[in-house]
C-alpha cells in the first residue's frame, strides 16, 4: 500500500469533523452512504477482513503509538488531530484516539438456505450488537433485521458488535414478507411456547426469529415460524434478556464445520 496524504485539522466546525458528527445519529449513514468506527478493535477488525476505508482521524497522542499509527496508514487519507478535537467527534466517555470513515455496504442479496437470525423491531442497541456476536461465534452467517430494529451499522451497535458485522451478510428494513422467500425452517424464540428448547430436536440448517424486548414477536412474523420454542427457567421468573436468550438458542443450533 502506498503511503496515505496525511493532513491536519485545527477547526472544530471542518467539514469531515461535522460529518463525523452526524453519523452519530443512529440511521444517518443510510443517507450519507458511509460509516463512522472508532476504536482500535473495530478499525483492526476492518482491516482484518480486507475491507478498505476512506479515511482515517487520528489524534496527536494515538499518533505517538506505533500500533495506531499503522491503523491509520490503511487509509488513503489520514486527518491528524488534537486529542480535545478528537473528543468532540467521540461518544465515548475516553475517546479512542483513532477512526475511519468507511463506505457503507450495499444491501446484500437474500440467502434463502443460509443459517440465519432473524431481529423484529429489537430496539436496544447493545442486544442488536450482542446477538449480531453470538451469530457470528455460532456460525449464522446472515442476519434480517426487519423494519423498526435498530439500526444495524449505527455507532452504538458497531461497539457492541465488536467487528462481528464485518464476517455476516446483513440485510435491513425488510418487511415481513420477506420471510417467505426462506428455505429453511423457522424458530421463534417465544417466552410462553409450548415446547422447551432443550427437549426438541432442532432442525439444521434453522432461521432463529428474537422479537422486541418488551412486546415479543409481532403476529405476522410469529405466524412465519415453523416452531415456537421456549427457554426453561428453572428460577421460576423471565430472566434472560433476548441477548441472552439468543446466545443460547444459537449454540443449541450452532454450526459446525
Amino acid at each position: 500500500m502506498t503511503s496515505p496524504a496525511v493532513g491536519t485539522v485545527t477547526a472544530r466546525d471542518n467539514p469531515t469533523l461535522v460529518r463525523v458528527r452526524k453519523l452519530q445519529r443512529g440511521g444517518a449513514y443510510r443517507r450519507a452512504g458511509e460509516i463512522w468506527l472508532e476504536g482500535e478493535h473495530l478499525c483492526n477488525a476492518l482491516r482484518a477482513h480486507g475491507r478498505l476505508a476512506q479515511q482515517a482521524l487520528i489524534s496527536d497522542s494515538a499518533w505517538a503509538r506505533q500500533p495506531l499509527r499503522d491503523l491509520a496508514h490503511w487509509a488513503p487519507r489520514v486527518t491528524r488531530l488534537s486529542d480535545e478535537l478528537f473528543a468532540t467527534v467521540s461518544e465515548l466517555p475516553s475517546p479512542a484516539g483513532i477512526g475511519l470513515l468507511v463506505e457503507a455496504p450495499p444491501l446484500p442479496a437474500l440467502q434463502p438456505a443460509l443459517p440465519t437470525v432473524v431481529l423484529d423491531r429489537l430496539q436496544d442497541a447493545g442486544n442488536v450488537g450482542s446477538i449480531l456476536r453470538s451469530a457470528a461465534a455460532f456460525g449464522f452467517g446472515q442476519v434480517i433485521a426487519l423494519e423498526g430494529t435498530a439500526a444495524l451499522w449505527s455507532p452504538k451497535v458497531l461497539r457492541a458488535g465488536m467487528g462481528a458485522h464485518f464476517g455476516l451478510s446483513l440485510l435491513e428494513g425488510l418487511q415481513a414478507s420477506v420471510l417467505d422467500s426462506m428455505k429453511i425452517t423457522l424458530l421463534a424464540a417465544e417466552a410462553h411456547a409450548a415446547l422447551q428448547l432443550h427437549e426438541c430436536a432442532l432442525p439444521r440448517p434453522c432461521a432463529w426469529v428474537f422479537g422486541h424486548e418488551g412486546q415479543g414477536l409481532d403476529a405476522a412474523v410469529a405466524s412465519r415460524c415453523g416452531l415456537a420454542l421456549r427457554i426453561e427457567q428453572s428460577g421460576g421468573q423471565e430472566s434472560l434478556n433476548v441477548a441472552a436468550a439468543a446466545a443460547i438458542c444459537l449454540y443449541a443450533s450452532r454450526v459446525t464445520p
